[in-house]
């Protein structure tokens, strides 16, 4: 009797693992291969047709997936000279500021226009018939853009939120900025209407990510350098104010917002300045809990993670360095 009260408990223990899924391992992993010589899809957005996903990669260009018979094809490019042999040479942050490094991306479903925002050159807008982009704005409350990063847009107004890892160090010196704990990172504000940038955050340590929640009352900012996000209220009485929404979680890069309104964290464990140890994917409800954590040091080793975006129910793993888009 002994020996079967025991069984039991360990099926019950087994079954409220699995059905929690606090802890999993994947049960499929698949790679959907970029073009030849092309690589770094540090993002990835869907339109509001399910046509997707759209990747910025090294060397200017937007990608987009067709299908597997087609892959990824070109979409759209940053600069003029993205579109040209030179820039096909691009790896990592190479050729970045001729050609352009689009890292943050995000669609306004209502009017189709993509938002970008390019590590190097600024933040950027294309059409949904896609070709070369427009740029929006390089510099905000009297200082460029040097290093920007994340990008998100309120699905409730239109505006376009992103970040800005450094205001000090470029996207070639993100080892230094690492190496003295940067803290000139910040967050802003675009309104299409105005054409205006807002600074709503300064200060902040290696901000990357960012996500506005399904209903726009809030946006999360992650700190890759303090290990934590940050939410800043956009309504209600708390409005134009933050506070901390995870106060813990290994290198936070890119947050992705799912139709569901949790979140997904591309996290990153640092052991020595930006060579990552256990990368792993993080999803937390909207009241900042951690509900699942996915361990991808299986499938990237020490390769730094840069988002984790869940649509239909399928998730994608992007990175800044990798020639393939992982997706489970």
């Amino acid at each position: 009797m002994l020996q079967t009260h025991r069984v039991f408990i360990l099926c019950f223990f087994l079954i409220f693992l699995s059905s929690h899924s606090f802890v999993s391992a994947l049960q499929t992993f698949q790679k959907i291969p970029l073009p030849p010589r092309v690589s770094g899809p540090e993002a990835f957005a869907f339109d509001s047709h399910g046509g997707g996903p759209y990747t910025g990669v090294s060397g200017g260009k937007i990608l987009k997936y067709q299908g597997p018979k087609l892959g990824f094809t070109e979409f759209a490019y940053i600069t003029p000279i993205a579109n040209k042999s030179l820039c096909d040479k691009a790896v990592g942050t190479f050729l970045g500021n001729i050609c352009g490094r689009p890292v943050g991306l995000a669609f306004n479903e209502l009017t189709g226009d993509l938002y970008i925002a390019d590590a190097f050159l600024g933040l950027y807008v294309v059409s949904r018939r896609g070709g070369q982009a427009k740029r929006l704005a390089d510099s905000a409350g009297g200082f460029p853009f040097r290093f920007l990063d994340g990008l998100d847009v309120d699905p409730v107004t239109g505006s376009v939120y992103f970040t800005s890892f450094s205001t000090r160090f470029g996207p070639s010196q993100l080892v230094l900025a690492v190496a003295v704990n940067d803290a000139t990172g910040r967050f802003f504000r675009y309104d299409p209407k105005t054409k205006r940038v807002i600074v709503l955050l300064s200060g902040l340590s290696g901000s990357a990510g960012c996500a506005v929640s399904s209903d726009g009352e809030f946006v999360l900012v992650g700190e890759f350098l303090r290990n934590r996000i940050l939410r800043y209220w956009i309504k209600g009485p708390k409005a134009n104010t933050w506070d901390v929404f995870v106060a813990s979680v290994p290198g936070p890069d890119n947050i992705r917002r799912t139709d569901g309104g949790d979140f997904w964290i591309a996290s990153n464990s640092v052991k020595l300045l930006v060579v990552p140890t256990e990368p792993s994917a993080v999803k937390v409800n909207a009241g900042g809990e951690i509900i699942q954590r996915i361990s991808l040091g299986e499938y990237y080793g020490d390769t730094l993670v840069s988002e984790v975006n869940e649509y239909k129910s399928v998730v994608y793993v992007g990175t800044l360095t990798t020639n393939f888009v992982g997706n489970m």
